[in-house]
This record gives structure tokens, C-alpha cells and sequence, in this order.
């Protein structure tokens, strides 16, 4: 039996996106969870409401850039601020639909950042992303 991820959090304003990358992640049935986000702040009250359970901790996080709010940025900020439990071995990949390298080249200076990629998420993509990130656990 395939093991799999314990949870995926998506975090992104835009619902149709979130539907869709819920989709391709439930077709490829490598996550017993897979939690939404509609804001940063959202996303940091998905954390603290868990802070003592291990195991609700997302494995990964697919992060937009631009929403509302908070956006990714302000997101990480904050994100970096939690208890170093919570966000072990969790991998964030960057989701956008800019094309300004800008944002690359920032995302590739963070530590916490495993990957940057433009949206939409894609099965070929969420395939990629587990071989390179995931490949030991799944």
C-alpha cells in the first residue's frame, strides 16, 4: 500500500484555483488531508488552532503570491514566527501567475521556499513536486 502525505494546505484567495488544485491532488490520491486557505491570515489561524498536534502539521504548502490581506510574503513573515515543530520537514512551493523574475529571484532568496512555479497547479507539476520533495515518503 502507496503511503501518503498527512496533509496539504493550499493557500489562495481564488476559489475556481483552489477547487482545481484540490482536484488534481485528490486525482493523484497522495493526501489523507487537504485543507484550504483563503488568506494568509487563514492560513496562520490553520497553525495556531493546531499548534499541539504533530500531526495535522501540512507536509506541504502550495502558497499564492498575490492575495488580499496578506499576501505570500506577509504570509512567510509570520509563518517564520511559529515554533520550529510545527514547520519541520514541511516544503513550500510558490504558486503564481506573474511572470516577473522579481518574484523569482526573491522566493529562491528565502530559506523557508522549496520551489516557485507558476499557476495553475498541474498533474505533471504536483507529479514533480512529489519525486523531488517526497519521493523517500511516498
Amino acid at each position: 500500500m502507496k503511503r501518503k502525505l498527512n496533509c496539504v494546505l493550499l493557500i489562495d484567495d481564488d476559489e475556481p484555483t483552489n477547487y482545481l488544485h484540490k482536484r488534481i491532488i485528490e486525482k493523484r490520491n497522495c493526501a489523507k488531508n487537504i485543507e484550504v486557505a483563503q488568506s494568509g491570515t487563514q492560513a496562520l489561524e490553520f497553525f495556531t488552532e493546531r499548534i499541539n498536534d504533530k500531526h495535522s502539521q501540512p507536509d506541504l504548502i502550495l502558497l499564492d503570491v498575490n492575495m488580499a490581506m496578506m499576501n505570500g510574503w506577509e504570509f512567510l513573515d509570520e509563518y517564520d514566527k511559529l515554533d520550529a515543530e510545527q514547520k519541520k520537514e514541511t516544503v513550500i512551493i510558490m504558486l503564481t501567475t506573474t511572470l516577473d523574475r522579481a518574484y523569482k529571484q526573491k522566493a529562491q532568496e528565502i530559506k523557508t521556499i522549496n520551489g516557485f512555479q507558476t499557476k495553475p497547479l498541474s498533474e505533471k507539476m504536483l507529479e514533480e513536486i512529489l519525486n523531488e520533495h517526497f519521493a523517500d515518503r511516498l
